[in-house]
């Protein structure tokens, strides 16, 4: 897989951050991420208006379901018509119906089956698009940029989360949800001509790969790949482990922690900041490095440091020493899972792409959610300090499991 790509861009040869290609598929990616965090803030004030507080929450947790389910097949797909194909044809579909929802909303106040029905159109879509955007790094740089292509793609993904927000409570505070869903809506058409422009090397003959048949064949033979790869086995697993460890205690974990020590909404603000600042700094230093030697050990150790600063939450006596462990917990944190997809997508045979990206994405963005509901029986039955102690238990396990494997330990990423 390295030497046909490579051998594809090998003109270039240019690190990641100064490669144009790699920037337009930069700045379309960072202008769909914010639109996203735009559409959840109009979806969510929309949807608190509208209903109870009970409704409001199905609301939010309609996409999901969609999103869960159909993950899987958007990793098929990708694979079958091609990651940027998919990726422009999910992006416009999210742009029509936000744009779509916010004409809608022009003539008529929104009703609760008007949002449900948005949320379940872009939960589906998000399967697809989700899948087809990690597939698309290893199509367009060389194997060697990867590692950078993942700490850019935190940056963005840092940047939505820092501008996306506030940009959306201005837009619902100048215009009500119909100026912020068209906010989104026009942030997802402005991806579309950067997508358009991105150009991807064609895949290598793939002597292993079974011929395309029906999409339940193409997914299990996706699932063999991972499950007889050495490499990639480890690291879905891993992966696994350690989200469902972090997911509900940084997630309701945290909320519930900053309630039981009256640092209210405020202090919970400031940890999660500092979160993000930690991320962000381990995001920038794979973005200006390119590459960390012996990333499977890296990632391994980093990953098991994280999962010990997020069960220290819980423990410290005051909110200044909290901020700090949470910019720890985003720093190891954030770092482990930039190596473990970089790792990921050198590995995988691009005729695998796809599908390999949408199992790790299903662990991510629908897997571990499922914690939330287990993570606040447990702190409302045990309190959040024993909670807290058994997710970083959990994240443990995963680095450890990495450690235990002698081909990721040493695994590297290329030069």
């Amino acid at each position: 897989m390295t030497v046909a790509v490579t051998a594809t861009r090998a003109p270039e040869q240019r690190p990641a951050h100064r490669d144009g290609n790699v920037l337009r598929w930069l700045g379309a990616y960072t202008a769909s991420m914010v639109g996203d965090s735009v559409y959840y803030m109009a979806l969510a004030w929309a949807a608190t208006r509208t209903g109870t507080a009970s409704q409001a929450g199905f609301v939010l947790a309609a996409g999901s379901v969609p999103r869960a389910v159909l993950m899987l097949g958007g990793g098929v797909l990708a694979d079958r018509f091609g990651p940027r194909r998919l990726v422009i044809g999910s992006d416009a579909a999210r742009c029509l119906v936000v744009l779509g929802l916010a004409g809608a909303l022009m003539f008529t106040s929104p009703a609760l089956w008007m949002l449900i029905a948005v949320a379940l159109v872009f939960g589906a879509v998000d399967a697809l698009f989700l899948p087809a955007v990690g597939a698309l790094p290893p199509r367009i740089t060389t194997a060697g940029q990867l590692a950078r292509i993942q700490g850019l793609r935190g940056l963005a993904t840092r940047t939505a989360n820092v501008v996306g927000a506030p940009l959306g409570g201005v837009a619902v505070a100048l215009g009500g949800p119909v100026l912020a869903f068209a906010a989104a809506g026009v942030l997802f058409a402005v991806s579309l001509p950067l997508l358009v422009c991105v150009r991807i090397a064609p895949l290598p003959d793939q002597a292993g790969a079974e011929s395309p048949g029906t999409a339940w064949r193409e997914l299990a033979d996706g699932v063999r790949h991972i499950r007889r790869h050495p490499l990639l086995g480890p690291l879905v697993l891993v992966l696994a482990v350690s989200e469902l460890g972090f997911a509900g205690p940084l997630n309701l974990g945290l909320i519930l922690l900053a309630k039981e020590r009256g640092w209210g909404v405020s202090g919970m603000g400031w940890i999660v900041a500092a979160f993000g600042i930690g991320a962000g700094a381990a995001a920038l230093l794979l973005a200006v490095r390119g590459r960390l030697p012996r990333a499977g050990l890296i990632m391994c150790l980093t990953v098991l440091v994280g999962a010990v600063a997020a069960g220290a939450l819980a423990y410290v006596p005051s909110l200044p020493l909290a901020a700090a462990v949470g910019a720890a917990v985003g720093l190891f944190a954030g770092l482990g899972g930039a190596l473990c997809g970089a790792l990921m997508q050198s590995a995988t045979d691009p005729a695998y792409l796809g599908r390999v990206t949408s199992v790790s994405t299903l662990f991510t963005h629908a897997v571990a959610p499922i914690s939330y509901p287990v993570t606040g029986a447990a702190v409302a039955t045990w309190g959040t300090a024993p909670v807290f102690a058994a997710g970083a238990a959990l994240g443990g396990v995963g680095a450890v499991t990495g450690l235990i494997v002698t081909r990721l330990r040493r695994a590297e990423l290329p030069g």
